[in-house]
């Protein structure tokens, strides 16, 4: 049981010389990856708009969920990937990590984008008063999932 609470100690110890600007970084981040996911979105609309004409408008009913697939796919092969950081947290030093120290899967990084746009849209300025009270500076999706934002 010492040696189970010694680790535990040890990687919070970590986590503090980890955590320093984190939630500025990861504010900025999110405005990258907002920009990242609208270019792709836009690039994605343009492969669709022509596949409508191939397929007399029947692809044009894609159109309705672009933005939300591009962003989710974005979201899985950048947070749930080998690098453990979309392009803006990989801009600003950051990275995601399991509780336990081990890699994020792609299906919990997407869990993450859902429960972070779900959670945003509709408590916005709320949902960041969470990482001012808790601990390692998390907010709700990180606390959900087990998940924890540092820097590199």
């Amino acid at each position: 049981m010492n040696t189970q609470t010694a680790n535990q100690n040890s990687y919070n110890a970590i986590d503090v010389n980890r955590m320093s600007e984190v939630r500025r970084r990861r504010v900025l981040a999110f405005f990258i990856d907002y920009l990242c996911v609208g270019v792709l979105s836009f690039l994605a609309g343009i492969m669709v708009f022509f596949a409508g004409i191939i397929t007399l408008g029947a692809a044009w009913l894609i159109y309705l969920v672009l933005v939300p697939l591009v962003a989710i796919v974005y979201i899985g092969m950048t947070l749930g990937g080998p690098k453990q950081a979309t392009i803006g947290m990989q801009m600003f030093s950051l990275k995601i990590e399991a509780d336990s120290g081990k890699p994020v899967d792609p299906m919990t990084a997407i869990m993450h984008g859902i429960i972070f746009w779900a959670a945003h849209i509709m408590l916005t300025p709320f949902m960041l008063l969470v990482s001012m009270f808790s601990t390692r500076k998390r907010l709700v999706q990180d606390i959900l999932l087990g998940t924890v934002i540092l820097r590199v």
